[in-house]
């Protein structure tokens, strides 16, 4: 068992380096469905032939979005690209360096809900056309959440100015009470006080009068 393994694992390695050697690559073709999340950028890739070498100035890529009014994603041929629909402007990027080795290669950046959905591509080169299909699954951006801040205490309210010049002026009434009052008893005993020094000196002058 372990005799065959080997045997095999040559073989394997002897026909990717003809291959290699030959300018022919390894041609998987596997089904394309993207997960993203909204605002990131992706990067669809497949191959579309064995060879190497392509010369790119022969290759026609045509591809479509189709959601479900067919909308143009990416149109090459004759070295030239065709603009793609408003929705992709300036966000399909094609490596063109992976076309002359049999891949494509799209960098689409800052993607959106809207992207999701089917795309079908066909791309004609001299030995034959190749359509490959794929898909985009764009899911919202989840929102990290805000860390809790306290909320800050009530200020206490300001009292309203009228409460102060009430306090004032009933302040000024009462000072202006007690003055009065005090200036009344100053009155009423200065005037006893002149009363008894006048029975006083009567008396002093006239001591037989009190004694009839």
């Amino acid at each position: 068992m372990e005799g065959w393994t080997a045997s095999s694992l040559l073989c394997l390695l002897a026909v990717r380096l003809f291959c290699g050697a030959a300018g022919v690559t390894e041609c998987h073709d596997r089904a394309l469905d993207i997960q993203a999340v909204e605002g990131s950028n992706v990067t669809v890739e497949w191959c579309f032939s064995s060879r190497a070498n392509i010369s790119i100035s022969s290759l026609v890529i045509y591809c479509v979005f189709m959601d479900p009014e067919w909308k143009l994603f990416f149109h090459f041929y004759d070295m030239v690209e065709d603009p793609p629909h408003e929705q992709f402007s300036g966000r399909v990027q094609c490596d063109k360096d992976a076309l002359r080795t049999g891949r494509v290669r799209f960098h689409v950046s800052r993607v959106q809900m809207s992207d999701s959905g089917q795309y079908r591509c066909r791309t004609v080169t001299g030995s034959g056309r190749k359509v490959k299909r794929f898909s985009l699954n764009i899911t919202a951006a989840v929102d990290e959440p805000k860390p809790l801040t306290p909320e800050p205490e009530p200020e206490p309210e300001p009292e309203p100015e009228s409460q102060g010049w009430l306090g004032l002026y009933a302040g000024l009434v009462l000072a202006a009470v007690a003055a009065v009052v005090l200036a009344l008893c100053c009155s009423l005993y200065i005037h006893k006080w002149k009363l008894l020094k006048l029975l006083q000196e009567f008396q002093e002058l006239h001591p037989e009068e009190l004694h009839l």
